[in-house]
C-alpha cells in the first residue's frame, strides 16, 4: 500500500511537471508571435515613411527642418549636431509623452491603412520620424563645395498585440532624383 502511494505521488509529480512545461512553451510561442507582429508593423512603417519621402514631402527648405516636433513639418527633423544626442533618441517615438506631435503615425501622409486592436493585430499603428542628413556617394569628394546631397534616416516603432511589445527599426533612404 505504501509503495502504491509513493508510485502515485511520483506519477502525479511527473504529470504536473509536464503540464507546467507545456504552459511555458505556449507562453514562449505567444511572446514570439507578438514580437513578430511588432516587427512586421515596423517594417510596414519603414515602407510607408520611404514612400512619404519619395513622394517629395522631404523636399523642404533647410530652414523648415527642425527638431521634428515643430510645424510646418512634424515628424521631419534635421540631423542633430555632431556630439549631441540624435533626434531619434531624444523624442518619444511612441507618441505617448508628446501627444504624437514629434512622430508621424503610419499612413498619416500616404493615406495607407492598417487594421489594429483585434486578436493578433498590433494594438496601435506604428510611428516614425525622418531625419535629413547630408550624404555623399562613395568616392565623391565631400570637400569639393558641390551642392549637398541628402539622404534620410527613418526610425520607426512597431507595436505587438500587447502594448509592452515593441520593435524599433531604422534605415537610411536616398531619394531617386
Amino acid at each position: 500500500m505504501l509503495l502504491t502511494l509513493l508510485m502515485m505521488i511520483c506519477v502525479m509529480l511527473i504529470g504536473v511537471s509536464a503540464a507546467q512545461m507545456a504552459l511555458e512553451g505556449e507562453q514562449a510561442a505567444r511572446a514570439g508571435r507578438d514580437r513578430q507582429t511588432a516587427f512586421q508593423a515596423a517594417e510596414d512603417a519603414l515602407n510607408d515613411a520611404e514612400k512619404d519621402v519619395a513622394a517629395g514631402r522631404a523636399a523642404l527648405g533647410a530652414a523648415e527642418w527642425s527638431d521634428g516636433c515643430s510645424p510646418p513639418a512634424p515628424g521631419l527633423a534635421a540631423r542633430a549636431a555632431e556630439g549631441t544626442v540624435p533626434v531619434w533618441e531624444r523624442i518619444d517615438l511612441t507618441g505617448a509623452e508628446d501627444g504624437g506631435r514629434c512622430s508621424l503615425e503610419f499612413g498619416a501622409m500616404t493615406g495607407a491603412g492598417m487594421a489594429t486592436g483585434e486578436g493578433f493585430l498590433p494594438f496601435k499603428r506604428p510611428r516614425y520620424i525622418v531625419e535629413r542628413m547630408q550624404c555623399h556617394q562613395p568616392g565623391e569628394d565631400a570637400s569639393a563645395g558641390a551642392s549637398p546631397s541628402y539622404c534620410y534616416r527613418v526610425t520607426v516603432i512597431g507595436f505587438g498585440s500587447k502594448p509592452e511589445t515593441q520593435a524599433v527599426l531604422q534605415s537610411v533612404y536616398r531619394r531617386k532624383d
